[in-house]
């Protein structure tokens, strides 16, 4: 018995030093590689597939440098106005999520761009606990490893925003015939105010609130200013 129990520690143990040595090693690695794919880029096709579409999967990845400042701006206005200052997690925006969807059908969530990240990059988009747990250890790792910068470079590169469309440069392609770098503050706006339902709100479905919650994010650019992204540690 106690040989049995001996051996099931020890491989208890090894699998989770695997484990440790795997995730740890692919966040370091993706502090200078850029992400290939993301699972929800899989996902996506996969479904495409089975409704007998055509598989549809447009990105191109550019440094944080040919990304407009006000592409920066805005997904910190829409989605997480504390992303510079804390360590992943905005227990504020967590705690505020958990009371308004006691009494709310329409749900939201309290995720930072960094839980986002983990979330888009490493893992599936399922909503269960298991997966939740994963995403609070690969932010943790994120923001052990990465700067800010990296963080929201990795974001704004994979991001959904559209039916197949991952990435601002992509999407400022196709939405508004331009680089991401040329973007102006009310096409920031309007992308970052896709981000909730990109598929179904986006500058080509023109959805009347895709550009209600645009005027509000323009409105919470103004009140934070430019976004200083502190360089890689």
């Amino acid at each position: 018995m106690k040989k049995g129990v001996k051996k099931f520690w020890k491989i208890l143990y090894k699998i989770i030093l695997i484990f440790l040595c795997i995730t740890v090693g692919l966040v370091i690695l993706y502090r200078w590689v850029n992400p290939p794919i993301t699972p929800l880029m899989v996902i996506r096709c996969v479904e495409q597939k089975k409704e007998g579409k055509t598989i549809k999967l447009e990105k191109k990845w550019v440094s944080i440098e040919e990304i407009s400042p006000y592409m920066v701006q805005a997904v910190v206005a829409a989605e997480d106005n504390k992303f510079t200052k804390h360590f992943g997690f905005d227990f504020d925006a967590i705690k505020y999520a958990i009371e308004y969807n006691k009494t709310h059908k329409r749900k939201i969530g309290g995720s930072t761009i960094t839980q986002q990240v983990a979330k888009n990059v490493f893992l599936f988009p399922h909503r269960t606990w298991i997966r939740k747990a994963f995403e609070a250890y690969f932010t943790v790792l994120i923001e052990i490893f990465w700067s800010k910068e990296r963080i929201m470079e990795v974001y704004l590169n994979v991001v959904e925003l559209g039916d197949g469309i991952y990435g601002v440069e992509k999407a400022a392609q196709i939405y508004f015939g331009k680089p991401a770098k040329k973007l102006n503050r009310i096409e920031a706006a309007t992308l970052a105010a896709s981000l909730p339902n990109p598929r179904k709100w986006n500058p080509h479905t023109q959805h009347p609130r895709l550009y209600r919650r645009r005027d509000k994010i323009l409105s919470l650019m103004n009140k934070i200013g430019p976004v200083e992204l502190k360089r890689s540690r």
